[in-house]
Protein backbone atom coordinates (compact mmCIF):
# COMPACT_ATOMS: atom_id res chain seq x y z
CA UNK A 1 0.00 0.00 0.00
CA UNK A 2 1.13 3.46 -0.78
CA UNK A 3 0.13 6.63 -0.26
CA UNK A 4 1.73 9.79 -1.73
CA UNK A 5 1.08 12.99 -0.28
CA UNK A 6 1.28 16.41 -3.07
CA UNK A 7 2.35 19.65 -0.79
CA UNK A 8 1.96 22.63 -2.31
CA UNK A 9 4.20 24.58 0.13
CA UNK A 10 7.73 25.38 -0.07
CA UNK A 11 8.97 25.18 3.99
CA UNK A 12 9.18 21.55 4.98
CA UNK A 13 9.35 22.94 8.45
CA UNK A 14 6.08 24.82 8.03
CA UNK A 15 2.82 24.46 9.13
CA UNK A 16 1.13 23.07 5.84
CA UNK A 17 4.07 20.42 6.06
CA UNK A 18 3.41 19.63 9.59
CA UNK A 19 -0.34 19.06 8.93
CA UNK A 20 0.65 16.55 6.33
CA UNK A 21 3.31 14.78 7.99
CA UNK A 22 0.68 13.99 10.99
CA UNK A 23 -1.14 12.57 8.46
CA UNK A 24 1.39 10.25 6.96
CA UNK A 25 2.73 9.50 10.97
CA UNK A 26 -1.05 8.13 10.97
CA UNK A 27 -0.45 5.71 8.12
CA UNK A 28 0.59 2.34 9.44
CA UNK A 29 4.60 1.56 8.92
CA UNK A 30 3.78 -2.61 8.45
CA UNK A 31 3.46 -2.82 4.90
CA UNK A 32 3.02 0.85 3.77
CA UNK A 33 5.07 3.00 1.65
CA UNK A 34 4.49 6.96 2.43
CA UNK A 35 6.26 9.42 -0.03
CA UNK A 36 6.03 13.24 0.40
CA UNK A 37 6.29 15.43 -2.79
CA UNK A 38 7.00 19.33 -2.33
CA UNK A 39 5.88 21.34 -5.60
CA UNK A 40 8.24 24.17 -4.85
CA UNK A 41 10.87 21.49 -5.55
CA UNK A 42 9.66 20.55 -8.72
CA UNK A 43 9.81 22.44 -12.30
CA UNK A 44 5.88 22.76 -13.16
CA UNK A 45 4.66 25.11 -15.61
CA UNK A 46 1.40 26.56 -15.88
CA UNK A 47 -0.57 25.49 -18.54
CA UNK A 48 0.64 26.80 -21.66
CA UNK A 49 -2.76 26.95 -23.54
CA UNK A 50 -1.20 25.54 -26.20
CA UNK A 51 -3.19 25.88 -29.33
CA UNK A 52 -5.63 28.61 -30.48
CA UNK A 53 -8.79 26.98 -28.86
CA UNK A 54 -6.46 26.78 -25.58
CA UNK A 55 -6.35 23.08 -25.68
CA UNK A 56 -3.94 20.82 -27.06
CA UNK A 57 -2.75 17.10 -26.73
CA UNK A 58 -4.55 17.15 -23.22
CA UNK A 59 -8.16 17.16 -24.78
CA UNK A 60 -7.03 14.49 -27.67
CA UNK A 61 -4.92 12.59 -26.34
CA UNK A 62 -4.77 13.00 -22.25
CA UNK A 63 -1.13 13.94 -22.11
CA UNK A 64 0.62 17.06 -21.42
CA UNK A 65 3.02 18.14 -24.07
CA UNK A 66 5.10 20.43 -21.68
CA UNK A 67 8.33 19.02 -20.99
CA UNK A 68 8.69 19.28 -17.07
CA UNK A 69 8.39 17.49 -13.88
CA UNK A 70 4.66 17.36 -14.41
CA UNK A 71 4.49 13.88 -16.27
CA UNK A 72 6.97 12.01 -13.68
CA UNK A 73 4.83 13.40 -11.39
CA UNK A 74 1.42 11.88 -12.79
CA UNK A 75 2.95 8.85 -13.03
CA UNK A 76 3.70 8.83 -8.93
CA UNK A 77 0.05 9.94 -8.87
CA UNK A 78 -1.28 6.43 -10.90
CA UNK A 79 0.71 4.50 -9.01
CA UNK A 80 0.02 5.22 -5.26
CA UNK A 81 -3.13 3.66 -3.90
CA UNK A 82 -4.55 6.70 -2.40
CA UNK A 83 -3.23 10.74 -2.06
CA UNK A 84 -3.04 13.30 -0.14
CA UNK A 85 -2.83 16.64 -1.29
CA UNK A 86 -1.82 19.79 1.28
CA UNK A 87 -1.99 23.42 0.79
CA UNK A 88 -1.32 26.63 2.40
CA UNK A 89 -4.29 29.14 1.97
CA UNK A 90 -2.89 31.59 0.01
CA UNK A 91 -5.92 34.55 -0.85
CA UNK A 92 -8.54 31.85 0.28
CA UNK A 93 -7.41 29.78 -2.40
CA UNK A 94 -5.01 27.53 -3.32
CA UNK A 95 -1.18 27.85 -3.06
CA UNK A 96 0.01 28.76 -6.54
CA UNK A 97 2.23 25.56 -7.32
CA UNK A 98 -0.68 23.18 -6.63
CA UNK A 99 -2.95 24.93 -8.61
CA UNK A 100 -0.67 24.87 -11.47
CA UNK A 101 -0.32 21.11 -11.56
CA UNK A 102 -4.02 20.50 -11.26
CA UNK A 103 -4.81 22.48 -13.55
CA UNK A 104 -3.10 20.93 -15.89
CA UNK A 105 -4.03 17.54 -14.34
CA UNK A 106 -7.47 18.58 -14.68
CA UNK A 107 -7.02 19.86 -18.29
CA UNK A 108 -5.27 15.78 -18.92
CA UNK A 109 -8.09 13.80 -17.32
CA UNK A 110 -10.63 15.61 -19.57
CA UNK A 111 -9.86 12.81 -21.69
CA UNK A 112 -10.42 9.07 -20.99
CA UNK A 113 -6.31 7.97 -21.23
CA UNK A 114 -5.89 11.14 -18.91
CA UNK A 115 -7.95 9.71 -16.01
CA UNK A 116 -6.54 5.92 -16.48
CA UNK A 117 -5.19 5.54 -12.99
CA UNK A 118 -7.12 7.92 -11.14
CA UNK A 119 -10.86 7.15 -11.31
CA UNK A 120 -12.02 6.90 -7.69
CA UNK A 121 -8.80 6.95 -6.32
CA UNK A 122 -9.08 7.85 -2.54
CA UNK A 123 -8.06 11.48 -2.38
CA UNK A 124 -7.48 13.32 1.28
CA UNK A 125 -7.51 17.34 0.84
CA UNK A 126 -5.93 19.31 3.97
CA UNK A 127 -6.04 23.43 3.63
CA UNK A 128 -3.94 24.89 6.25
CA UNK A 129 -4.65 28.84 6.44
CA UNK A 130 -2.49 31.21 8.42
CA UNK A 131 -3.78 34.60 9.82
CA UNK A 132 -6.79 34.37 10.66
CA UNK A 133 -7.65 31.02 9.16
CA UNK A 134 -11.33 32.32 7.91
CA UNK A 135 -9.91 31.22 3.91
CA UNK A 136 -9.73 27.38 4.80
CA UNK A 137 -13.02 26.54 4.04
CA UNK A 138 -13.39 28.37 0.46
CA UNK A 139 -10.02 26.42 0.04
CA UNK A 140 -11.27 23.13 0.69
CA UNK A 141 -14.34 23.95 -1.68
CA UNK A 142 -12.00 24.89 -4.11
CA UNK A 143 -9.78 21.66 -3.66
CA UNK A 144 -12.54 19.09 -3.72
CA UNK A 145 -14.09 20.47 -7.15
CA UNK A 146 -11.01 20.43 -9.00
CA UNK A 147 -10.32 17.17 -7.70
CA UNK A 148 -13.52 15.59 -8.38
CA UNK A 149 -12.65 16.74 -11.83
CA UNK A 150 -10.17 14.66 -12.15
CA UNK A 151 -11.77 11.77 -11.04
CA UNK A 152 -10.40 10.82 -7.60
CA UNK A 153 -12.67 9.79 -5.03
CA UNK A 154 -12.20 12.78 -2.45
CA UNK A 155 -12.93 11.37 0.94
CA UNK A 156 -12.54 13.76 3.34
CA UNK A 157 -11.07 17.55 3.08
CA UNK A 158 -9.82 18.90 6.31
CA UNK A 159 -9.54 23.01 6.61
CA UNK A 160 -6.94 23.82 9.55
CA UNK A 161 -6.52 27.56 10.98
CA UNK A 162 -3.14 27.75 12.86
CA UNK A 163 -4.96 28.68 15.64
CA UNK A 164 -5.93 25.06 15.92
CA UNK A 165 -3.33 23.03 14.24
CA UNK A 166 -2.54 21.20 17.46
CA UNK A 167 -5.83 19.91 17.63
CA UNK A 168 -5.92 18.89 13.85
CA UNK A 169 -2.37 16.96 14.00
CA UNK A 170 -4.21 14.86 16.28
CA UNK A 171 -7.54 14.16 13.30
CA UNK A 172 -5.11 14.19 10.71
CA UNK A 173 -3.21 11.12 12.35
CA UNK A 174 -6.23 9.10 12.89
CA UNK A 175 -7.53 10.10 9.27
CA UNK A 176 -3.87 8.78 7.77
CA UNK A 177 -4.84 5.66 9.44
CA UNK A 178 -8.38 5.41 8.39
CA UNK A 179 -7.02 6.25 4.62
CA UNK A 180 -4.26 3.46 4.67
CA UNK A 181 -7.15 0.97 5.78
CA UNK A 182 -9.66 2.54 3.69
CA UNK A 183 -7.57 2.28 0.57
CA UNK A 184 -6.34 -1.49 1.47
CA UNK A 185 -9.90 -2.34 1.49
CA UNK A 186 -11.01 -1.10 -1.91
CA UNK A 187 -7.73 -2.34 -2.95
CA UNK A 188 -8.87 -6.23 -2.16
CA UNK A 189 -12.22 -6.27 -3.40
CA UNK A 190 -11.17 -4.24 -7.36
Amino acid sequence: MKILAIAGCRNKDGKTAQAMEALLQGVPREGNQTESVFLPERKIDRCHQCEDDGWGRCRTEGLCEIVDDFAGLVDKVKQADALAFSTPVYFGDLSESLRAFLDRLRRTCSHEVGKKGLIEKPAVGICVAGGGGSGAPHCTVSLEKVLGECGLDVVDMIPVRKQNLDLKKTLLRTTGQWLAAYADERSVSD
